[in-house]
């Protein structure tokens, strides 16, 4: 498809700054911009591209001001990052949409299926399970028994999705994640291990986006908990019990332990751990690698490390530690001195 930077601006209520005429059909990286493509300006330590790149239009924030020519078309929003993903979020709803219970789908006699389904080959749904309308089941992918998926779901190939869990509208399941495996539970007897039975579930609610190869455990008891707008990214474990608060987002290999309770709009930066049992407050953003062992009480706070603990410390004891060598021979230096003192004191 093509659109014109005039149809791209109208659509994002944007103004052009150049050739409203020039037409686009596909999107660039703003360092690999090409012709024919539309890219985006929203990291200032990107703007040095704009004045070379191909592309032939690009979005900028309303505030940009070039220092020098720039041979693009620019259209000017509010927020160029999120422009650009409604515009992609466009493309993306104009692709043709597959269709149609596929003959090799297995599908229990008792559960309850949606209109306007894709149900790919050799995907299971299981007994008593409800599929909402306008889902989407991709191929290999296994809804157990007693599920309930809403509508407008996406469920990709190879995702697992264990009995009795429940999945809300609008939410995506990336391939390989599994819902509701067993949460790690096991009682020390003797010199073994003997298995807690899991027999809670998870709830999903809506528009939950669920990473490649995520994992979350079903509840001991109760439910597992995710709340509406949680956004995972891949290769996250859940632990049982978990509460996530509506709205957070968490990055790559990152992990909670059971039992946590997450606030809401929460950030976690990549393979950020939290032990099992603590509170963590709302508008938290926590660092990358960082590791919480404790609660965090007070909203709105900022960690990084590990243990983790208040950004602006952390960065001056950062600050302190590429010192440490020198700070040691110093030290020992000043032992060496006082030592000497003493001698020459007590003769």
């Amino acid at each position: 498809m093509e659109f014109s930077a005039r149809q791209i601006a109208d659509f994002l209520k944007g103004t052009v700054c150049g050739n409203s005429e020039i037409t686009v059909n596909t999107f660039s990286k703003i360092e690999e911009g090409k012709p024919d493509s539309i890219t985006f300006l929203a990291n200032p330590k990107y703007e040095h591209y704009i004045y070379d790149t191909e592309a032939d239009i690009v979005l900028v924030n309303a505030d940009f001001v070039p220092v020098k020519p720039v041979k693009a078309t620019l259209i000017k929003v509010d927020n160029a990052y999120a422009a650009l993903a409604m515009l992609m979020t466009m493309v993306e709803q104009a692709k043709p949409r597959k269709t149609g219970i596929d003959p090799m789908a297995f599908i229990a006699a008792s559960a309850q299926m949606g209109d306007n389904l894709y149900i790919g080959t050799c995907s299971y749904i299981g007994e008593n399970t409800r599929i909402g309308s306008n889902c989407k089941i991709y191929p290999h992918a296994y809804i157990g028994d007693n599920v309930t998926v809403g509508d407008n779901t996406v469920v990709y190939p190879h995702v697992t999705i264990y009995s009795n869990c429940r999945i809300g509208e609008r939410c995506v399941i990336h391939a390989g994640a599994v819902i509701g495996s067993d949460g790690f539970g096991f009682a020390p007897e003797g010199d073994v291990y003997s298995k807690i039975p899991q027999i809670g579930n998870v709830v999903i609610e809506d528009d939950v986006e669920i990473g490649a190869n995520t994992a979350i455990d079903r509840a001991v008891m109760g439910s597992t908990v995710i709340h509406k707008g949680v956004k995972l990214d891949n290769l996250i474990q859940i632990g049982h019990n978990v509460e996530v608060g509506e709205h957070t987002v968490m990055a790559a290999q990152g992990g909670i332990a059971g039992s946590v309770k997450v606030g809401r709009h929460c950030q976690f930066g990549g393979q950020a751990g939290l032990a099992g049992h603590i509170y963590i407050g709302n508008n938290v953003s926590v660092g990358a690698q960082a590791g919480l062992m404790s609660d965090v009480k007070e909203d709105n706070a900022t960690l990084l490390g590990s243990p983790a603990f208040n950004a602006r410390g952390y960065m001056r004891s950062a600050a302190v530690f590429n010192r440490l060598p020198d700070m040691y021979r110093t030290l020992g230096e000043l032992q060496r001195e006082i030592e000497q003192l003493k001698k020459a004191i007590n003769k």
